[in-house]
């Protein structure tokens, strides 16, 4: 039987279950002038109250510090005027999007005349669980409401107040544009039951969820969620330099590969070098990382090349470090890379540097990773800079979604077939 505490918060979520359900009708059909016009409302609210969202910020960024959180959660967590700025603006790019709700994918026409259309149609309701990045509440809430979605997020307890102030915001631009209030809401308990009534799918309320986080938040929602999943669960990155590779080039990329951010999760984690040009273009690139601050822990050719190296073990190359640390191995062309990346690879975000433009191909054609990147770096695994707006993530599965998670893959279809009295025989 359960006790009081836990009867509250299974009520709690029927009840946000049943509200997000009831906004999902309305939303699905709501003309793209209003969702554009509660979008605009929430950037200029964001805006506005900047420093009420800085000031729960700093409650949360104390508590973190207090609490022991590594610097990579701490850098998710804390927020900046800047950062507010491109918050908004993420929301307004949003709304510059063409609306997918709606959009004919295809049409054909069958030899009995029927005339058949496969059309673009809202999820329905979508649970976002996430930790640490507050950013996150406006860029879900933001998509999701696009793709004509109602969405119930679920921030973490250290990014609460932060969360809390961002949502107050997005409130005021669906109260602006006259949609439900219900169509974004924030889990108001910290409470890690909530979550499992989420993954249970509130009574058949809940359409998909999209977990951002950790390996063990993410890992917890594909074990137990009741109902689909958009994830990865680790970006266990690779940049493969291959011996057409230009040096500056190689090393500028890897650089900026590695340490542009290091906490999110396409940042490399490991450097892979075509042992062909290990006397030019090994220790040039490792040099640049250390001198970066980058810690390098290699294999024992790599080692013996750059003494200041640590020896990796097995689990380096498993490892998702998030932090200013990189595995480095020599391989065997780019079929020793393809070999590696298979083995080790999460299958999110892997990127070769090369002139060869056959050993381009045959990187993107042989590699089964979300996104793959030519002479560019790793870091570009992401919604905005895919020209989407924003992501409410990244999914590795196969799937509906793979890579970013924009407004298309937050719609479904279905068919609409016109005929003009035809029967079957």
């Amino acid at each position: 039987m359960l006790d009081k505490h836990a009867a509250d918060v299974v009520q709690l979520m029927a009840g946000i279950g049943r509200a997000a359900r009831a906004a999902a009708r309305p939303l699905a059909i709501a003309p793209t002038s209003a969702k554009n016009a509660a979008l605009d409302a929430m950037a200029d609210a964001i805006l506005r109250n900047e420093a009420a969202i800085l000031e729960a910020n700093a409650i949360d960024m104390t508590n973190g510090v207090e609490a022991g959180l590594a610097g990579s959660f701490l850098d998710r967590l804390k927020l900046t005027p800047a950062r507010i700025r491109d918050m908004a603006e993420g929301i307004r790019a949003i709304a510059a999007l063409e609306d997918p709700v709606g959009r004919v994918i295809v049409a054909w026409q069958r030899p009995n005349g029927l005339e058949i259309e496969r059309v673009r149609t809202p999820l329905g309701v979508i649970g976002v669980i996430y930790e640490s990045r507050p950013n996150v509440t406006a860029d879900a809430g933001a998509l999701c409401l696009k793709a004509g979605n109602a969405v119930i997020l679920r921030g973490g307890s250290d990014s609460a107040n932060s969360s809390a102030a961002i949502h107050a915001c997005l409130v005021e631009g669906l109260k602006a544009a006259g949609l439900p209030e219900a169509a974004i809401q924030l889990v108001p308990v910290t409470d890690r039951a909530a979550v499992g009534e989420m993954l249970k799918g509130l009574d058949g309320n809940l359409d998909v969820i999209v977990p951002r986080g950790g390996k063990s938040l993410v890992g917890r929602v594909q074990t137990e969620a009741r109902v689909p999943v958009f994830a990865h669960l680790e970006g266990i990155c690779h940049l493969y330099i291959d011996r057409s590779a230009e040096l500056d080039m190689a090393v500028t990329i890897a650089v900026n590969a590695k340490m542009r951010r290091t906490g999110i999760c396409g940042s490399a984690e490991t450097l892979l070098v075509d042992r062909a040009v290990a006397a030019t273009h090994l220790v040039p690139v490792l040099d640049a990382l250390a001198a970066a601050g980058c810690e390098i822990r290699g294999s024992e050719e790599v080692v013996a090349a750059f003494p200041a190296a640590k020896p990796a073990t097995e689990a380096d190359w498993r490892t998702e470090y998030l932090d200013a640390i990189i595995s480095a191995k020599l391989v065997d062309g780019v079929a020793g890379a393809i070999d590696h990346i298979e083995t080790y690879s999460s299958h999110h975000t892997e990127a070769i540097v090369a002139e060869d433009q056959a050993a381009a191909e045959r990187f993107f054609n042989e590699i089964d990773s979300a996104i793959l990147l030519h002479n560019a770096s790793t870091q570009f695994a992401d919604g905005g800079e895919f020209g989407m707006g924003a992501e409410i993530g990244i999914a590795t599965g196969k799937m509906h979604a793979r890579g970013p998670v924009g407004v298309e893959q937050l719609t479904s279809f279905k068919y609409r077939v016109r005929g003009s009295g035809q029967t079957r025989p």
